[in-house]
């Protein structure tokens, strides 16, 4: 048999490597082709490299293309699949560097293209100096520009999870930055009233935050960016960094005929299948999610890592199934730390969840203890049955990845009055007595009280 997997990052090798455990080269071989000149890295690390915080761009990469060949995976880079003709099994391959073009046969297709970047027509422009944090190759141009121009002003467009971790990156480098975000509060996957507090820290470390800000088009002098005209009037940037978000990268499977959902994503079953012996994996599929029942798009590696696992363990004989997702998810901004799972209150108002919700204000450890620092904590719950729809965290040192122990109550349907008796651990320099984990879901417990006849 013969495998061929379009993309080589996270989903793609990943399926690879677990159809390679499954079946050996005498019995199955296996091609991967990547558009770039990586496979296997973490494009979340992007900003951290950007910042300094990781001082070397090769610790992003889990495994080269030299070791997955000494695996029995044949790795072709800077190899473009331009087309895929599902009737007589075969992709159109184009070779970046040698200018030349063939087709290759497969009798299982591993589709993993990710997701490409959203860019409005106003980014398409010719001036040097606007980029994107998608890829390494991304990261290698940003850090070349910082380095040769030494500009003095950046401007970060869109208050997502990558806008924030550049305008951090950037800051970090010593410039002054601007970021930019057309909704009123940053981090729209969580609520106003803690995006608020997001806000608050984002401008205290000096970051020129414009909430409620569209941006209009880019302007360049002597063919190198100049400013970011917006409704608020013109923005100085000697970079430009633009975060607003990617779609599924499906228009090679469209063109083919295979199936997409209505987030643009390609849909799968929970085998990560397509259609007869095509898989795909990754950005570029859409998932379901456990608590609305909806189908979503969440372009994250947590998720990609596990799709592709699962498609190669399939294709290696065995069998699998991705069992869905709750949205969770966490980021920095210096010492702030912020988290999500579930649903947020607009998510639960769109899957026609009648909700409760509860804000507590607590501390990550004993407040006698030194190194307290505080941390606000939201949960949502079901009105009529007091499930737990969701969470998030804003906090400082130790607060994000308390938000794991709400996804797994969130994963297991558990109501906030069941939580209320969680067995958590306990010592004053991990938490006060009563963790805030326990605090929320007692509040909503209360709130709960209160709507019930």
């Amino acid at each position: 048999m013969r495998l061929i997997v379009i993309g080589g990052d996270a989903a793609g090798m990943s399926a690879a490597a677990q159809a390679r455990r499954g079946r050996g080269p005498d019995e199955l071989e296996i091609h991967a082709f990547e558009l770039g000149r990586f496979v296997s890295y973490s494009a979340c690390g992007i900003p951290y490299w950007i910042g300094g915080v990781v001082d070397d761009r090769d610790r992003l990469i889990a495994r080269t293309p030299a070791e997955f060949r000494k695996a029995g995976i044949e790795v072709h880079t800077r190899h473009e699949v331009t087309g895929i003709d599902l009737d007589a099994r075969t992709v159109t391959v184009r070779d970046l560097d040698a200018g030349s073009t063939r087709h290759e046969g497969f009798d299982e297709l591993v589709y993993a293209t990710g997701a490409t970047p959203v860019r409005p027509p106003w980014a398409d422009i010719t001036g040097k100096g606007v980029f994107g944090v998608q890829t390494l190759e991304d990261g290698d141009a940003l850090r070349e520009w910082l380095s040769t121009e030494k500009p003095e002003t950046a401007v970060v467009i869109g208050a997502g999870y990558i806008g924030v971790e550049m305008a951090e990156a950037l800051i970090k480098r010593g410039l002054r930055v601007t970021l930019v975000e057309r909704a009123q509060q940053p981090m729209g996957t969580i609520d106003d009233d803690m995006g608020a507090l997001l806000a608050t820290t984002i401008r205290d470390l000096g970051i020129d935050l414009r909430t409620g800000v569209t941006v209009q088009g880019l302007e360049t002098a002597n063919g190198k960016i100049r400013a970011v005209a917006t409704d608020a009037g013109p923005l100085p940037a000697g970079v430009v960094v633009i975060g607003l978000g990617v779609r599924p990268n499906t228009a090679l499977a469209e063109a083919a005929g295979l199936p997409l959902g209505a987030t643009g994503g390609l849909r799968t079953d929970q085998r990560q299948q397509v259609a007869g012996g095509v898989w795909a994996a990754g950005d570029c599929t859409e998932v379901h999610h456990r608590v609305s029942g909806g189908q979503v798009h969440v372009p994250l590696g947590t998720h990609a890592n596990k799709q592709g696992r699962v498609a190669g363990i399939n294709i290696g004989g065995g069998h699998a199934t991705f069992p869905g997702v709750i949205g969770t998810a966490v980021t920095k901004l210096c010492d702030l730390e912020v988290a999500r799972t579930g649903l947020s209150s607009a998510e639960a108002a769109r899957a026609r969840f009648e909700t409760v919700t509860a804000t507590i204000e607590s501390t990550n450890r004993a407040g006698y203890f030194p190194g307290a620092v505080p941390m606000t904590v939201k949960v949502i719950a079901e009105r009529e049955t007091g499930m737990l729809l969701g969470a998030q965290i804003v906090g400082r040192t130790e607060a994000a990845k308390r938000i794991d122990a709400f996804a797994v109550a969130i994963w297991n349907r558990m109501t906030v009055g069941e939580m209320t008796g969680l067995d958590l651990g306990y010592a004053p320099p991990y938490a006060p007595v009563w963790d805030p984990i326990l605090v929320a879901a007692r509040k909503a417990e209360q709130e709960l009280d209160r709507h019930r006849p």
